[in-house]
């Protein structure tokens, strides 16, 4: 039995967190400065104890990492992320130490734990793993995203190597649910509650990082993540390579009756037949001009459906029992925490001098 390769959570680079105005740029920029593991933090001269996902400082501290001017706003952003259930902070009025703790958090991971140095993380260094589901919580909302909510909305959709999507073979690519290989301006406008036009714009004012195809006719545009961490230097697909893999698919699904749109019919050929398009490119020559023969490595996804029996890393296509995992760095997670339901440590504060 194939590795589903189902994941629950997504790597992303801590030296490339969404840029721009929202509410998840900031949750990103808190998340990143937040202790890796358990121990004792240096913060303007006071040492406190910390846990895995948590911060612990002053509230001028906090407006640094934000990047904000006042006090009010910083405590205001810190109430919207915990309205939202992002984060549970605490400020005592006495000794004026705040504390945050990022719900969403890993604790267990399949590498060894860092034990040297900081116990925060380091600016532009490592990965934080956060959940593909994360932004559902502004659609449920009903929000209107900004920029950087949008960003990280994409980037927590991107697939890598999706036997489901032969496209993500190419180069990681947005997916949003089992159909939603192919998108549109319009269904991204409104799940982010903007006019196609805005959704167009920030496609062009992100195309360092989001790359935009489109299909031919009304079947809509594939979206390529250009930085999406998968362990090789990622190059965008040309259109031949694209066509090549549209033409095909299509002609594997020219019996199946035809229901809604152009772009919902294209949808659902492409989940149900990528696989046996993958089969059929691998039984072919070497020469094949579209290569699709190399071996599935490492994703930088994580929480496979089966962890315990399944190899962590799904650099092969079959399942099977894993007496000892011994990586020597971390790689990601292998289950998930409620960390609300962990009791919380006891901390005291003292002044330094």
């Amino acid at each position: 039995m194939k590795c589903l390769m189902k994941y629950q959570w997504v790597k992303l680079p801590r030296e490339h967190l969404p840029i721009g105005k929202g509410i998840m740029g900031r949750w990103a920029k808190l998340a990143a400065r937040a202790a890796f593991r358990k121990g004792t933090a240096s913060y303007c001269g006071h040492n406190n104890a910390v846990s895995p996902g948590m911060w612990a400082g002053g509230v001028v501290g906090l407006k640094s990492i934000l990047g904000l001017r006042n006090r009010s706003e910083t405590m205001q952003t810190l109430q919207e992320l915990s309205d939202l259930g992002y984060l549970n902070f605490m400020l005592e009025m006495k000794t004026k130490k705040l504390t945050y703790q990022i719900t969403d958090w890993v604790l267990k991971c399949s590498g060894k734990e860092c034990m040297n140095g900081s116990v925060y993380a380091v600016d532009n260094y490592g990965f934080l793993c956060l959940p593909r589901n994360i932004t559902e919580r502004l659609v449920e909302k009903k929000r209107v995203f900004e920029n950087a909510d949008a960003w990280l909305d994409l980037w927590c959709h991107t697939v890598s190597e999706d036997p489901g999507n032969a496209f993500s073979f190419l180069a990681p690519t947005i997916q949003f649910g089992k159909y939603g290989a192919v998108l549109t301006l319009e269904t991204l406008g409104q799940r982010w509650g903007w006019e196609k036009t805005k959704v167009w714009r920030f496609f062009q004012k992100h195309g360092d990082v989001f790359a935009l195809h489109r299909l031919p006719g009304s079947f809509g545009c594939l979206i390529f993540n250009k930085l999406y961490p998968t362990g090789t230097e990622g190059l965008i697909p040309n259109d031949e390579q694209i066509m090549h893999i549209l033409h095909k698919i299509r002609i594997l699904g020219e019996n199946t009756q035809k229901s809604g749109s152009d772009h919902e019919h294209l949808n659902r050929i492409i989940a149900w037949y990528s696989r046996r398009f993958l089969e059929s490119e691998a039984a072919k020559e070497p020469e094949n001009r579209v290569a699709f023969l190399t071996p599935i490595i490492r994703a930088y996804l994580s929480h496979c459906r089966n962890c315990k029996n399944c190899d962590y890393d799904c650099q092969s296509k079959s399942i099977f029992p894993i007496p000892e995992i011994s990586a020597d760095t971390i790689r990601g997670p292998c289950r998930t925490w409620d960390l609300t339901k962990i009791a919380k440590e006891l901390f005291t504060y003292e002044q330094a001098g």
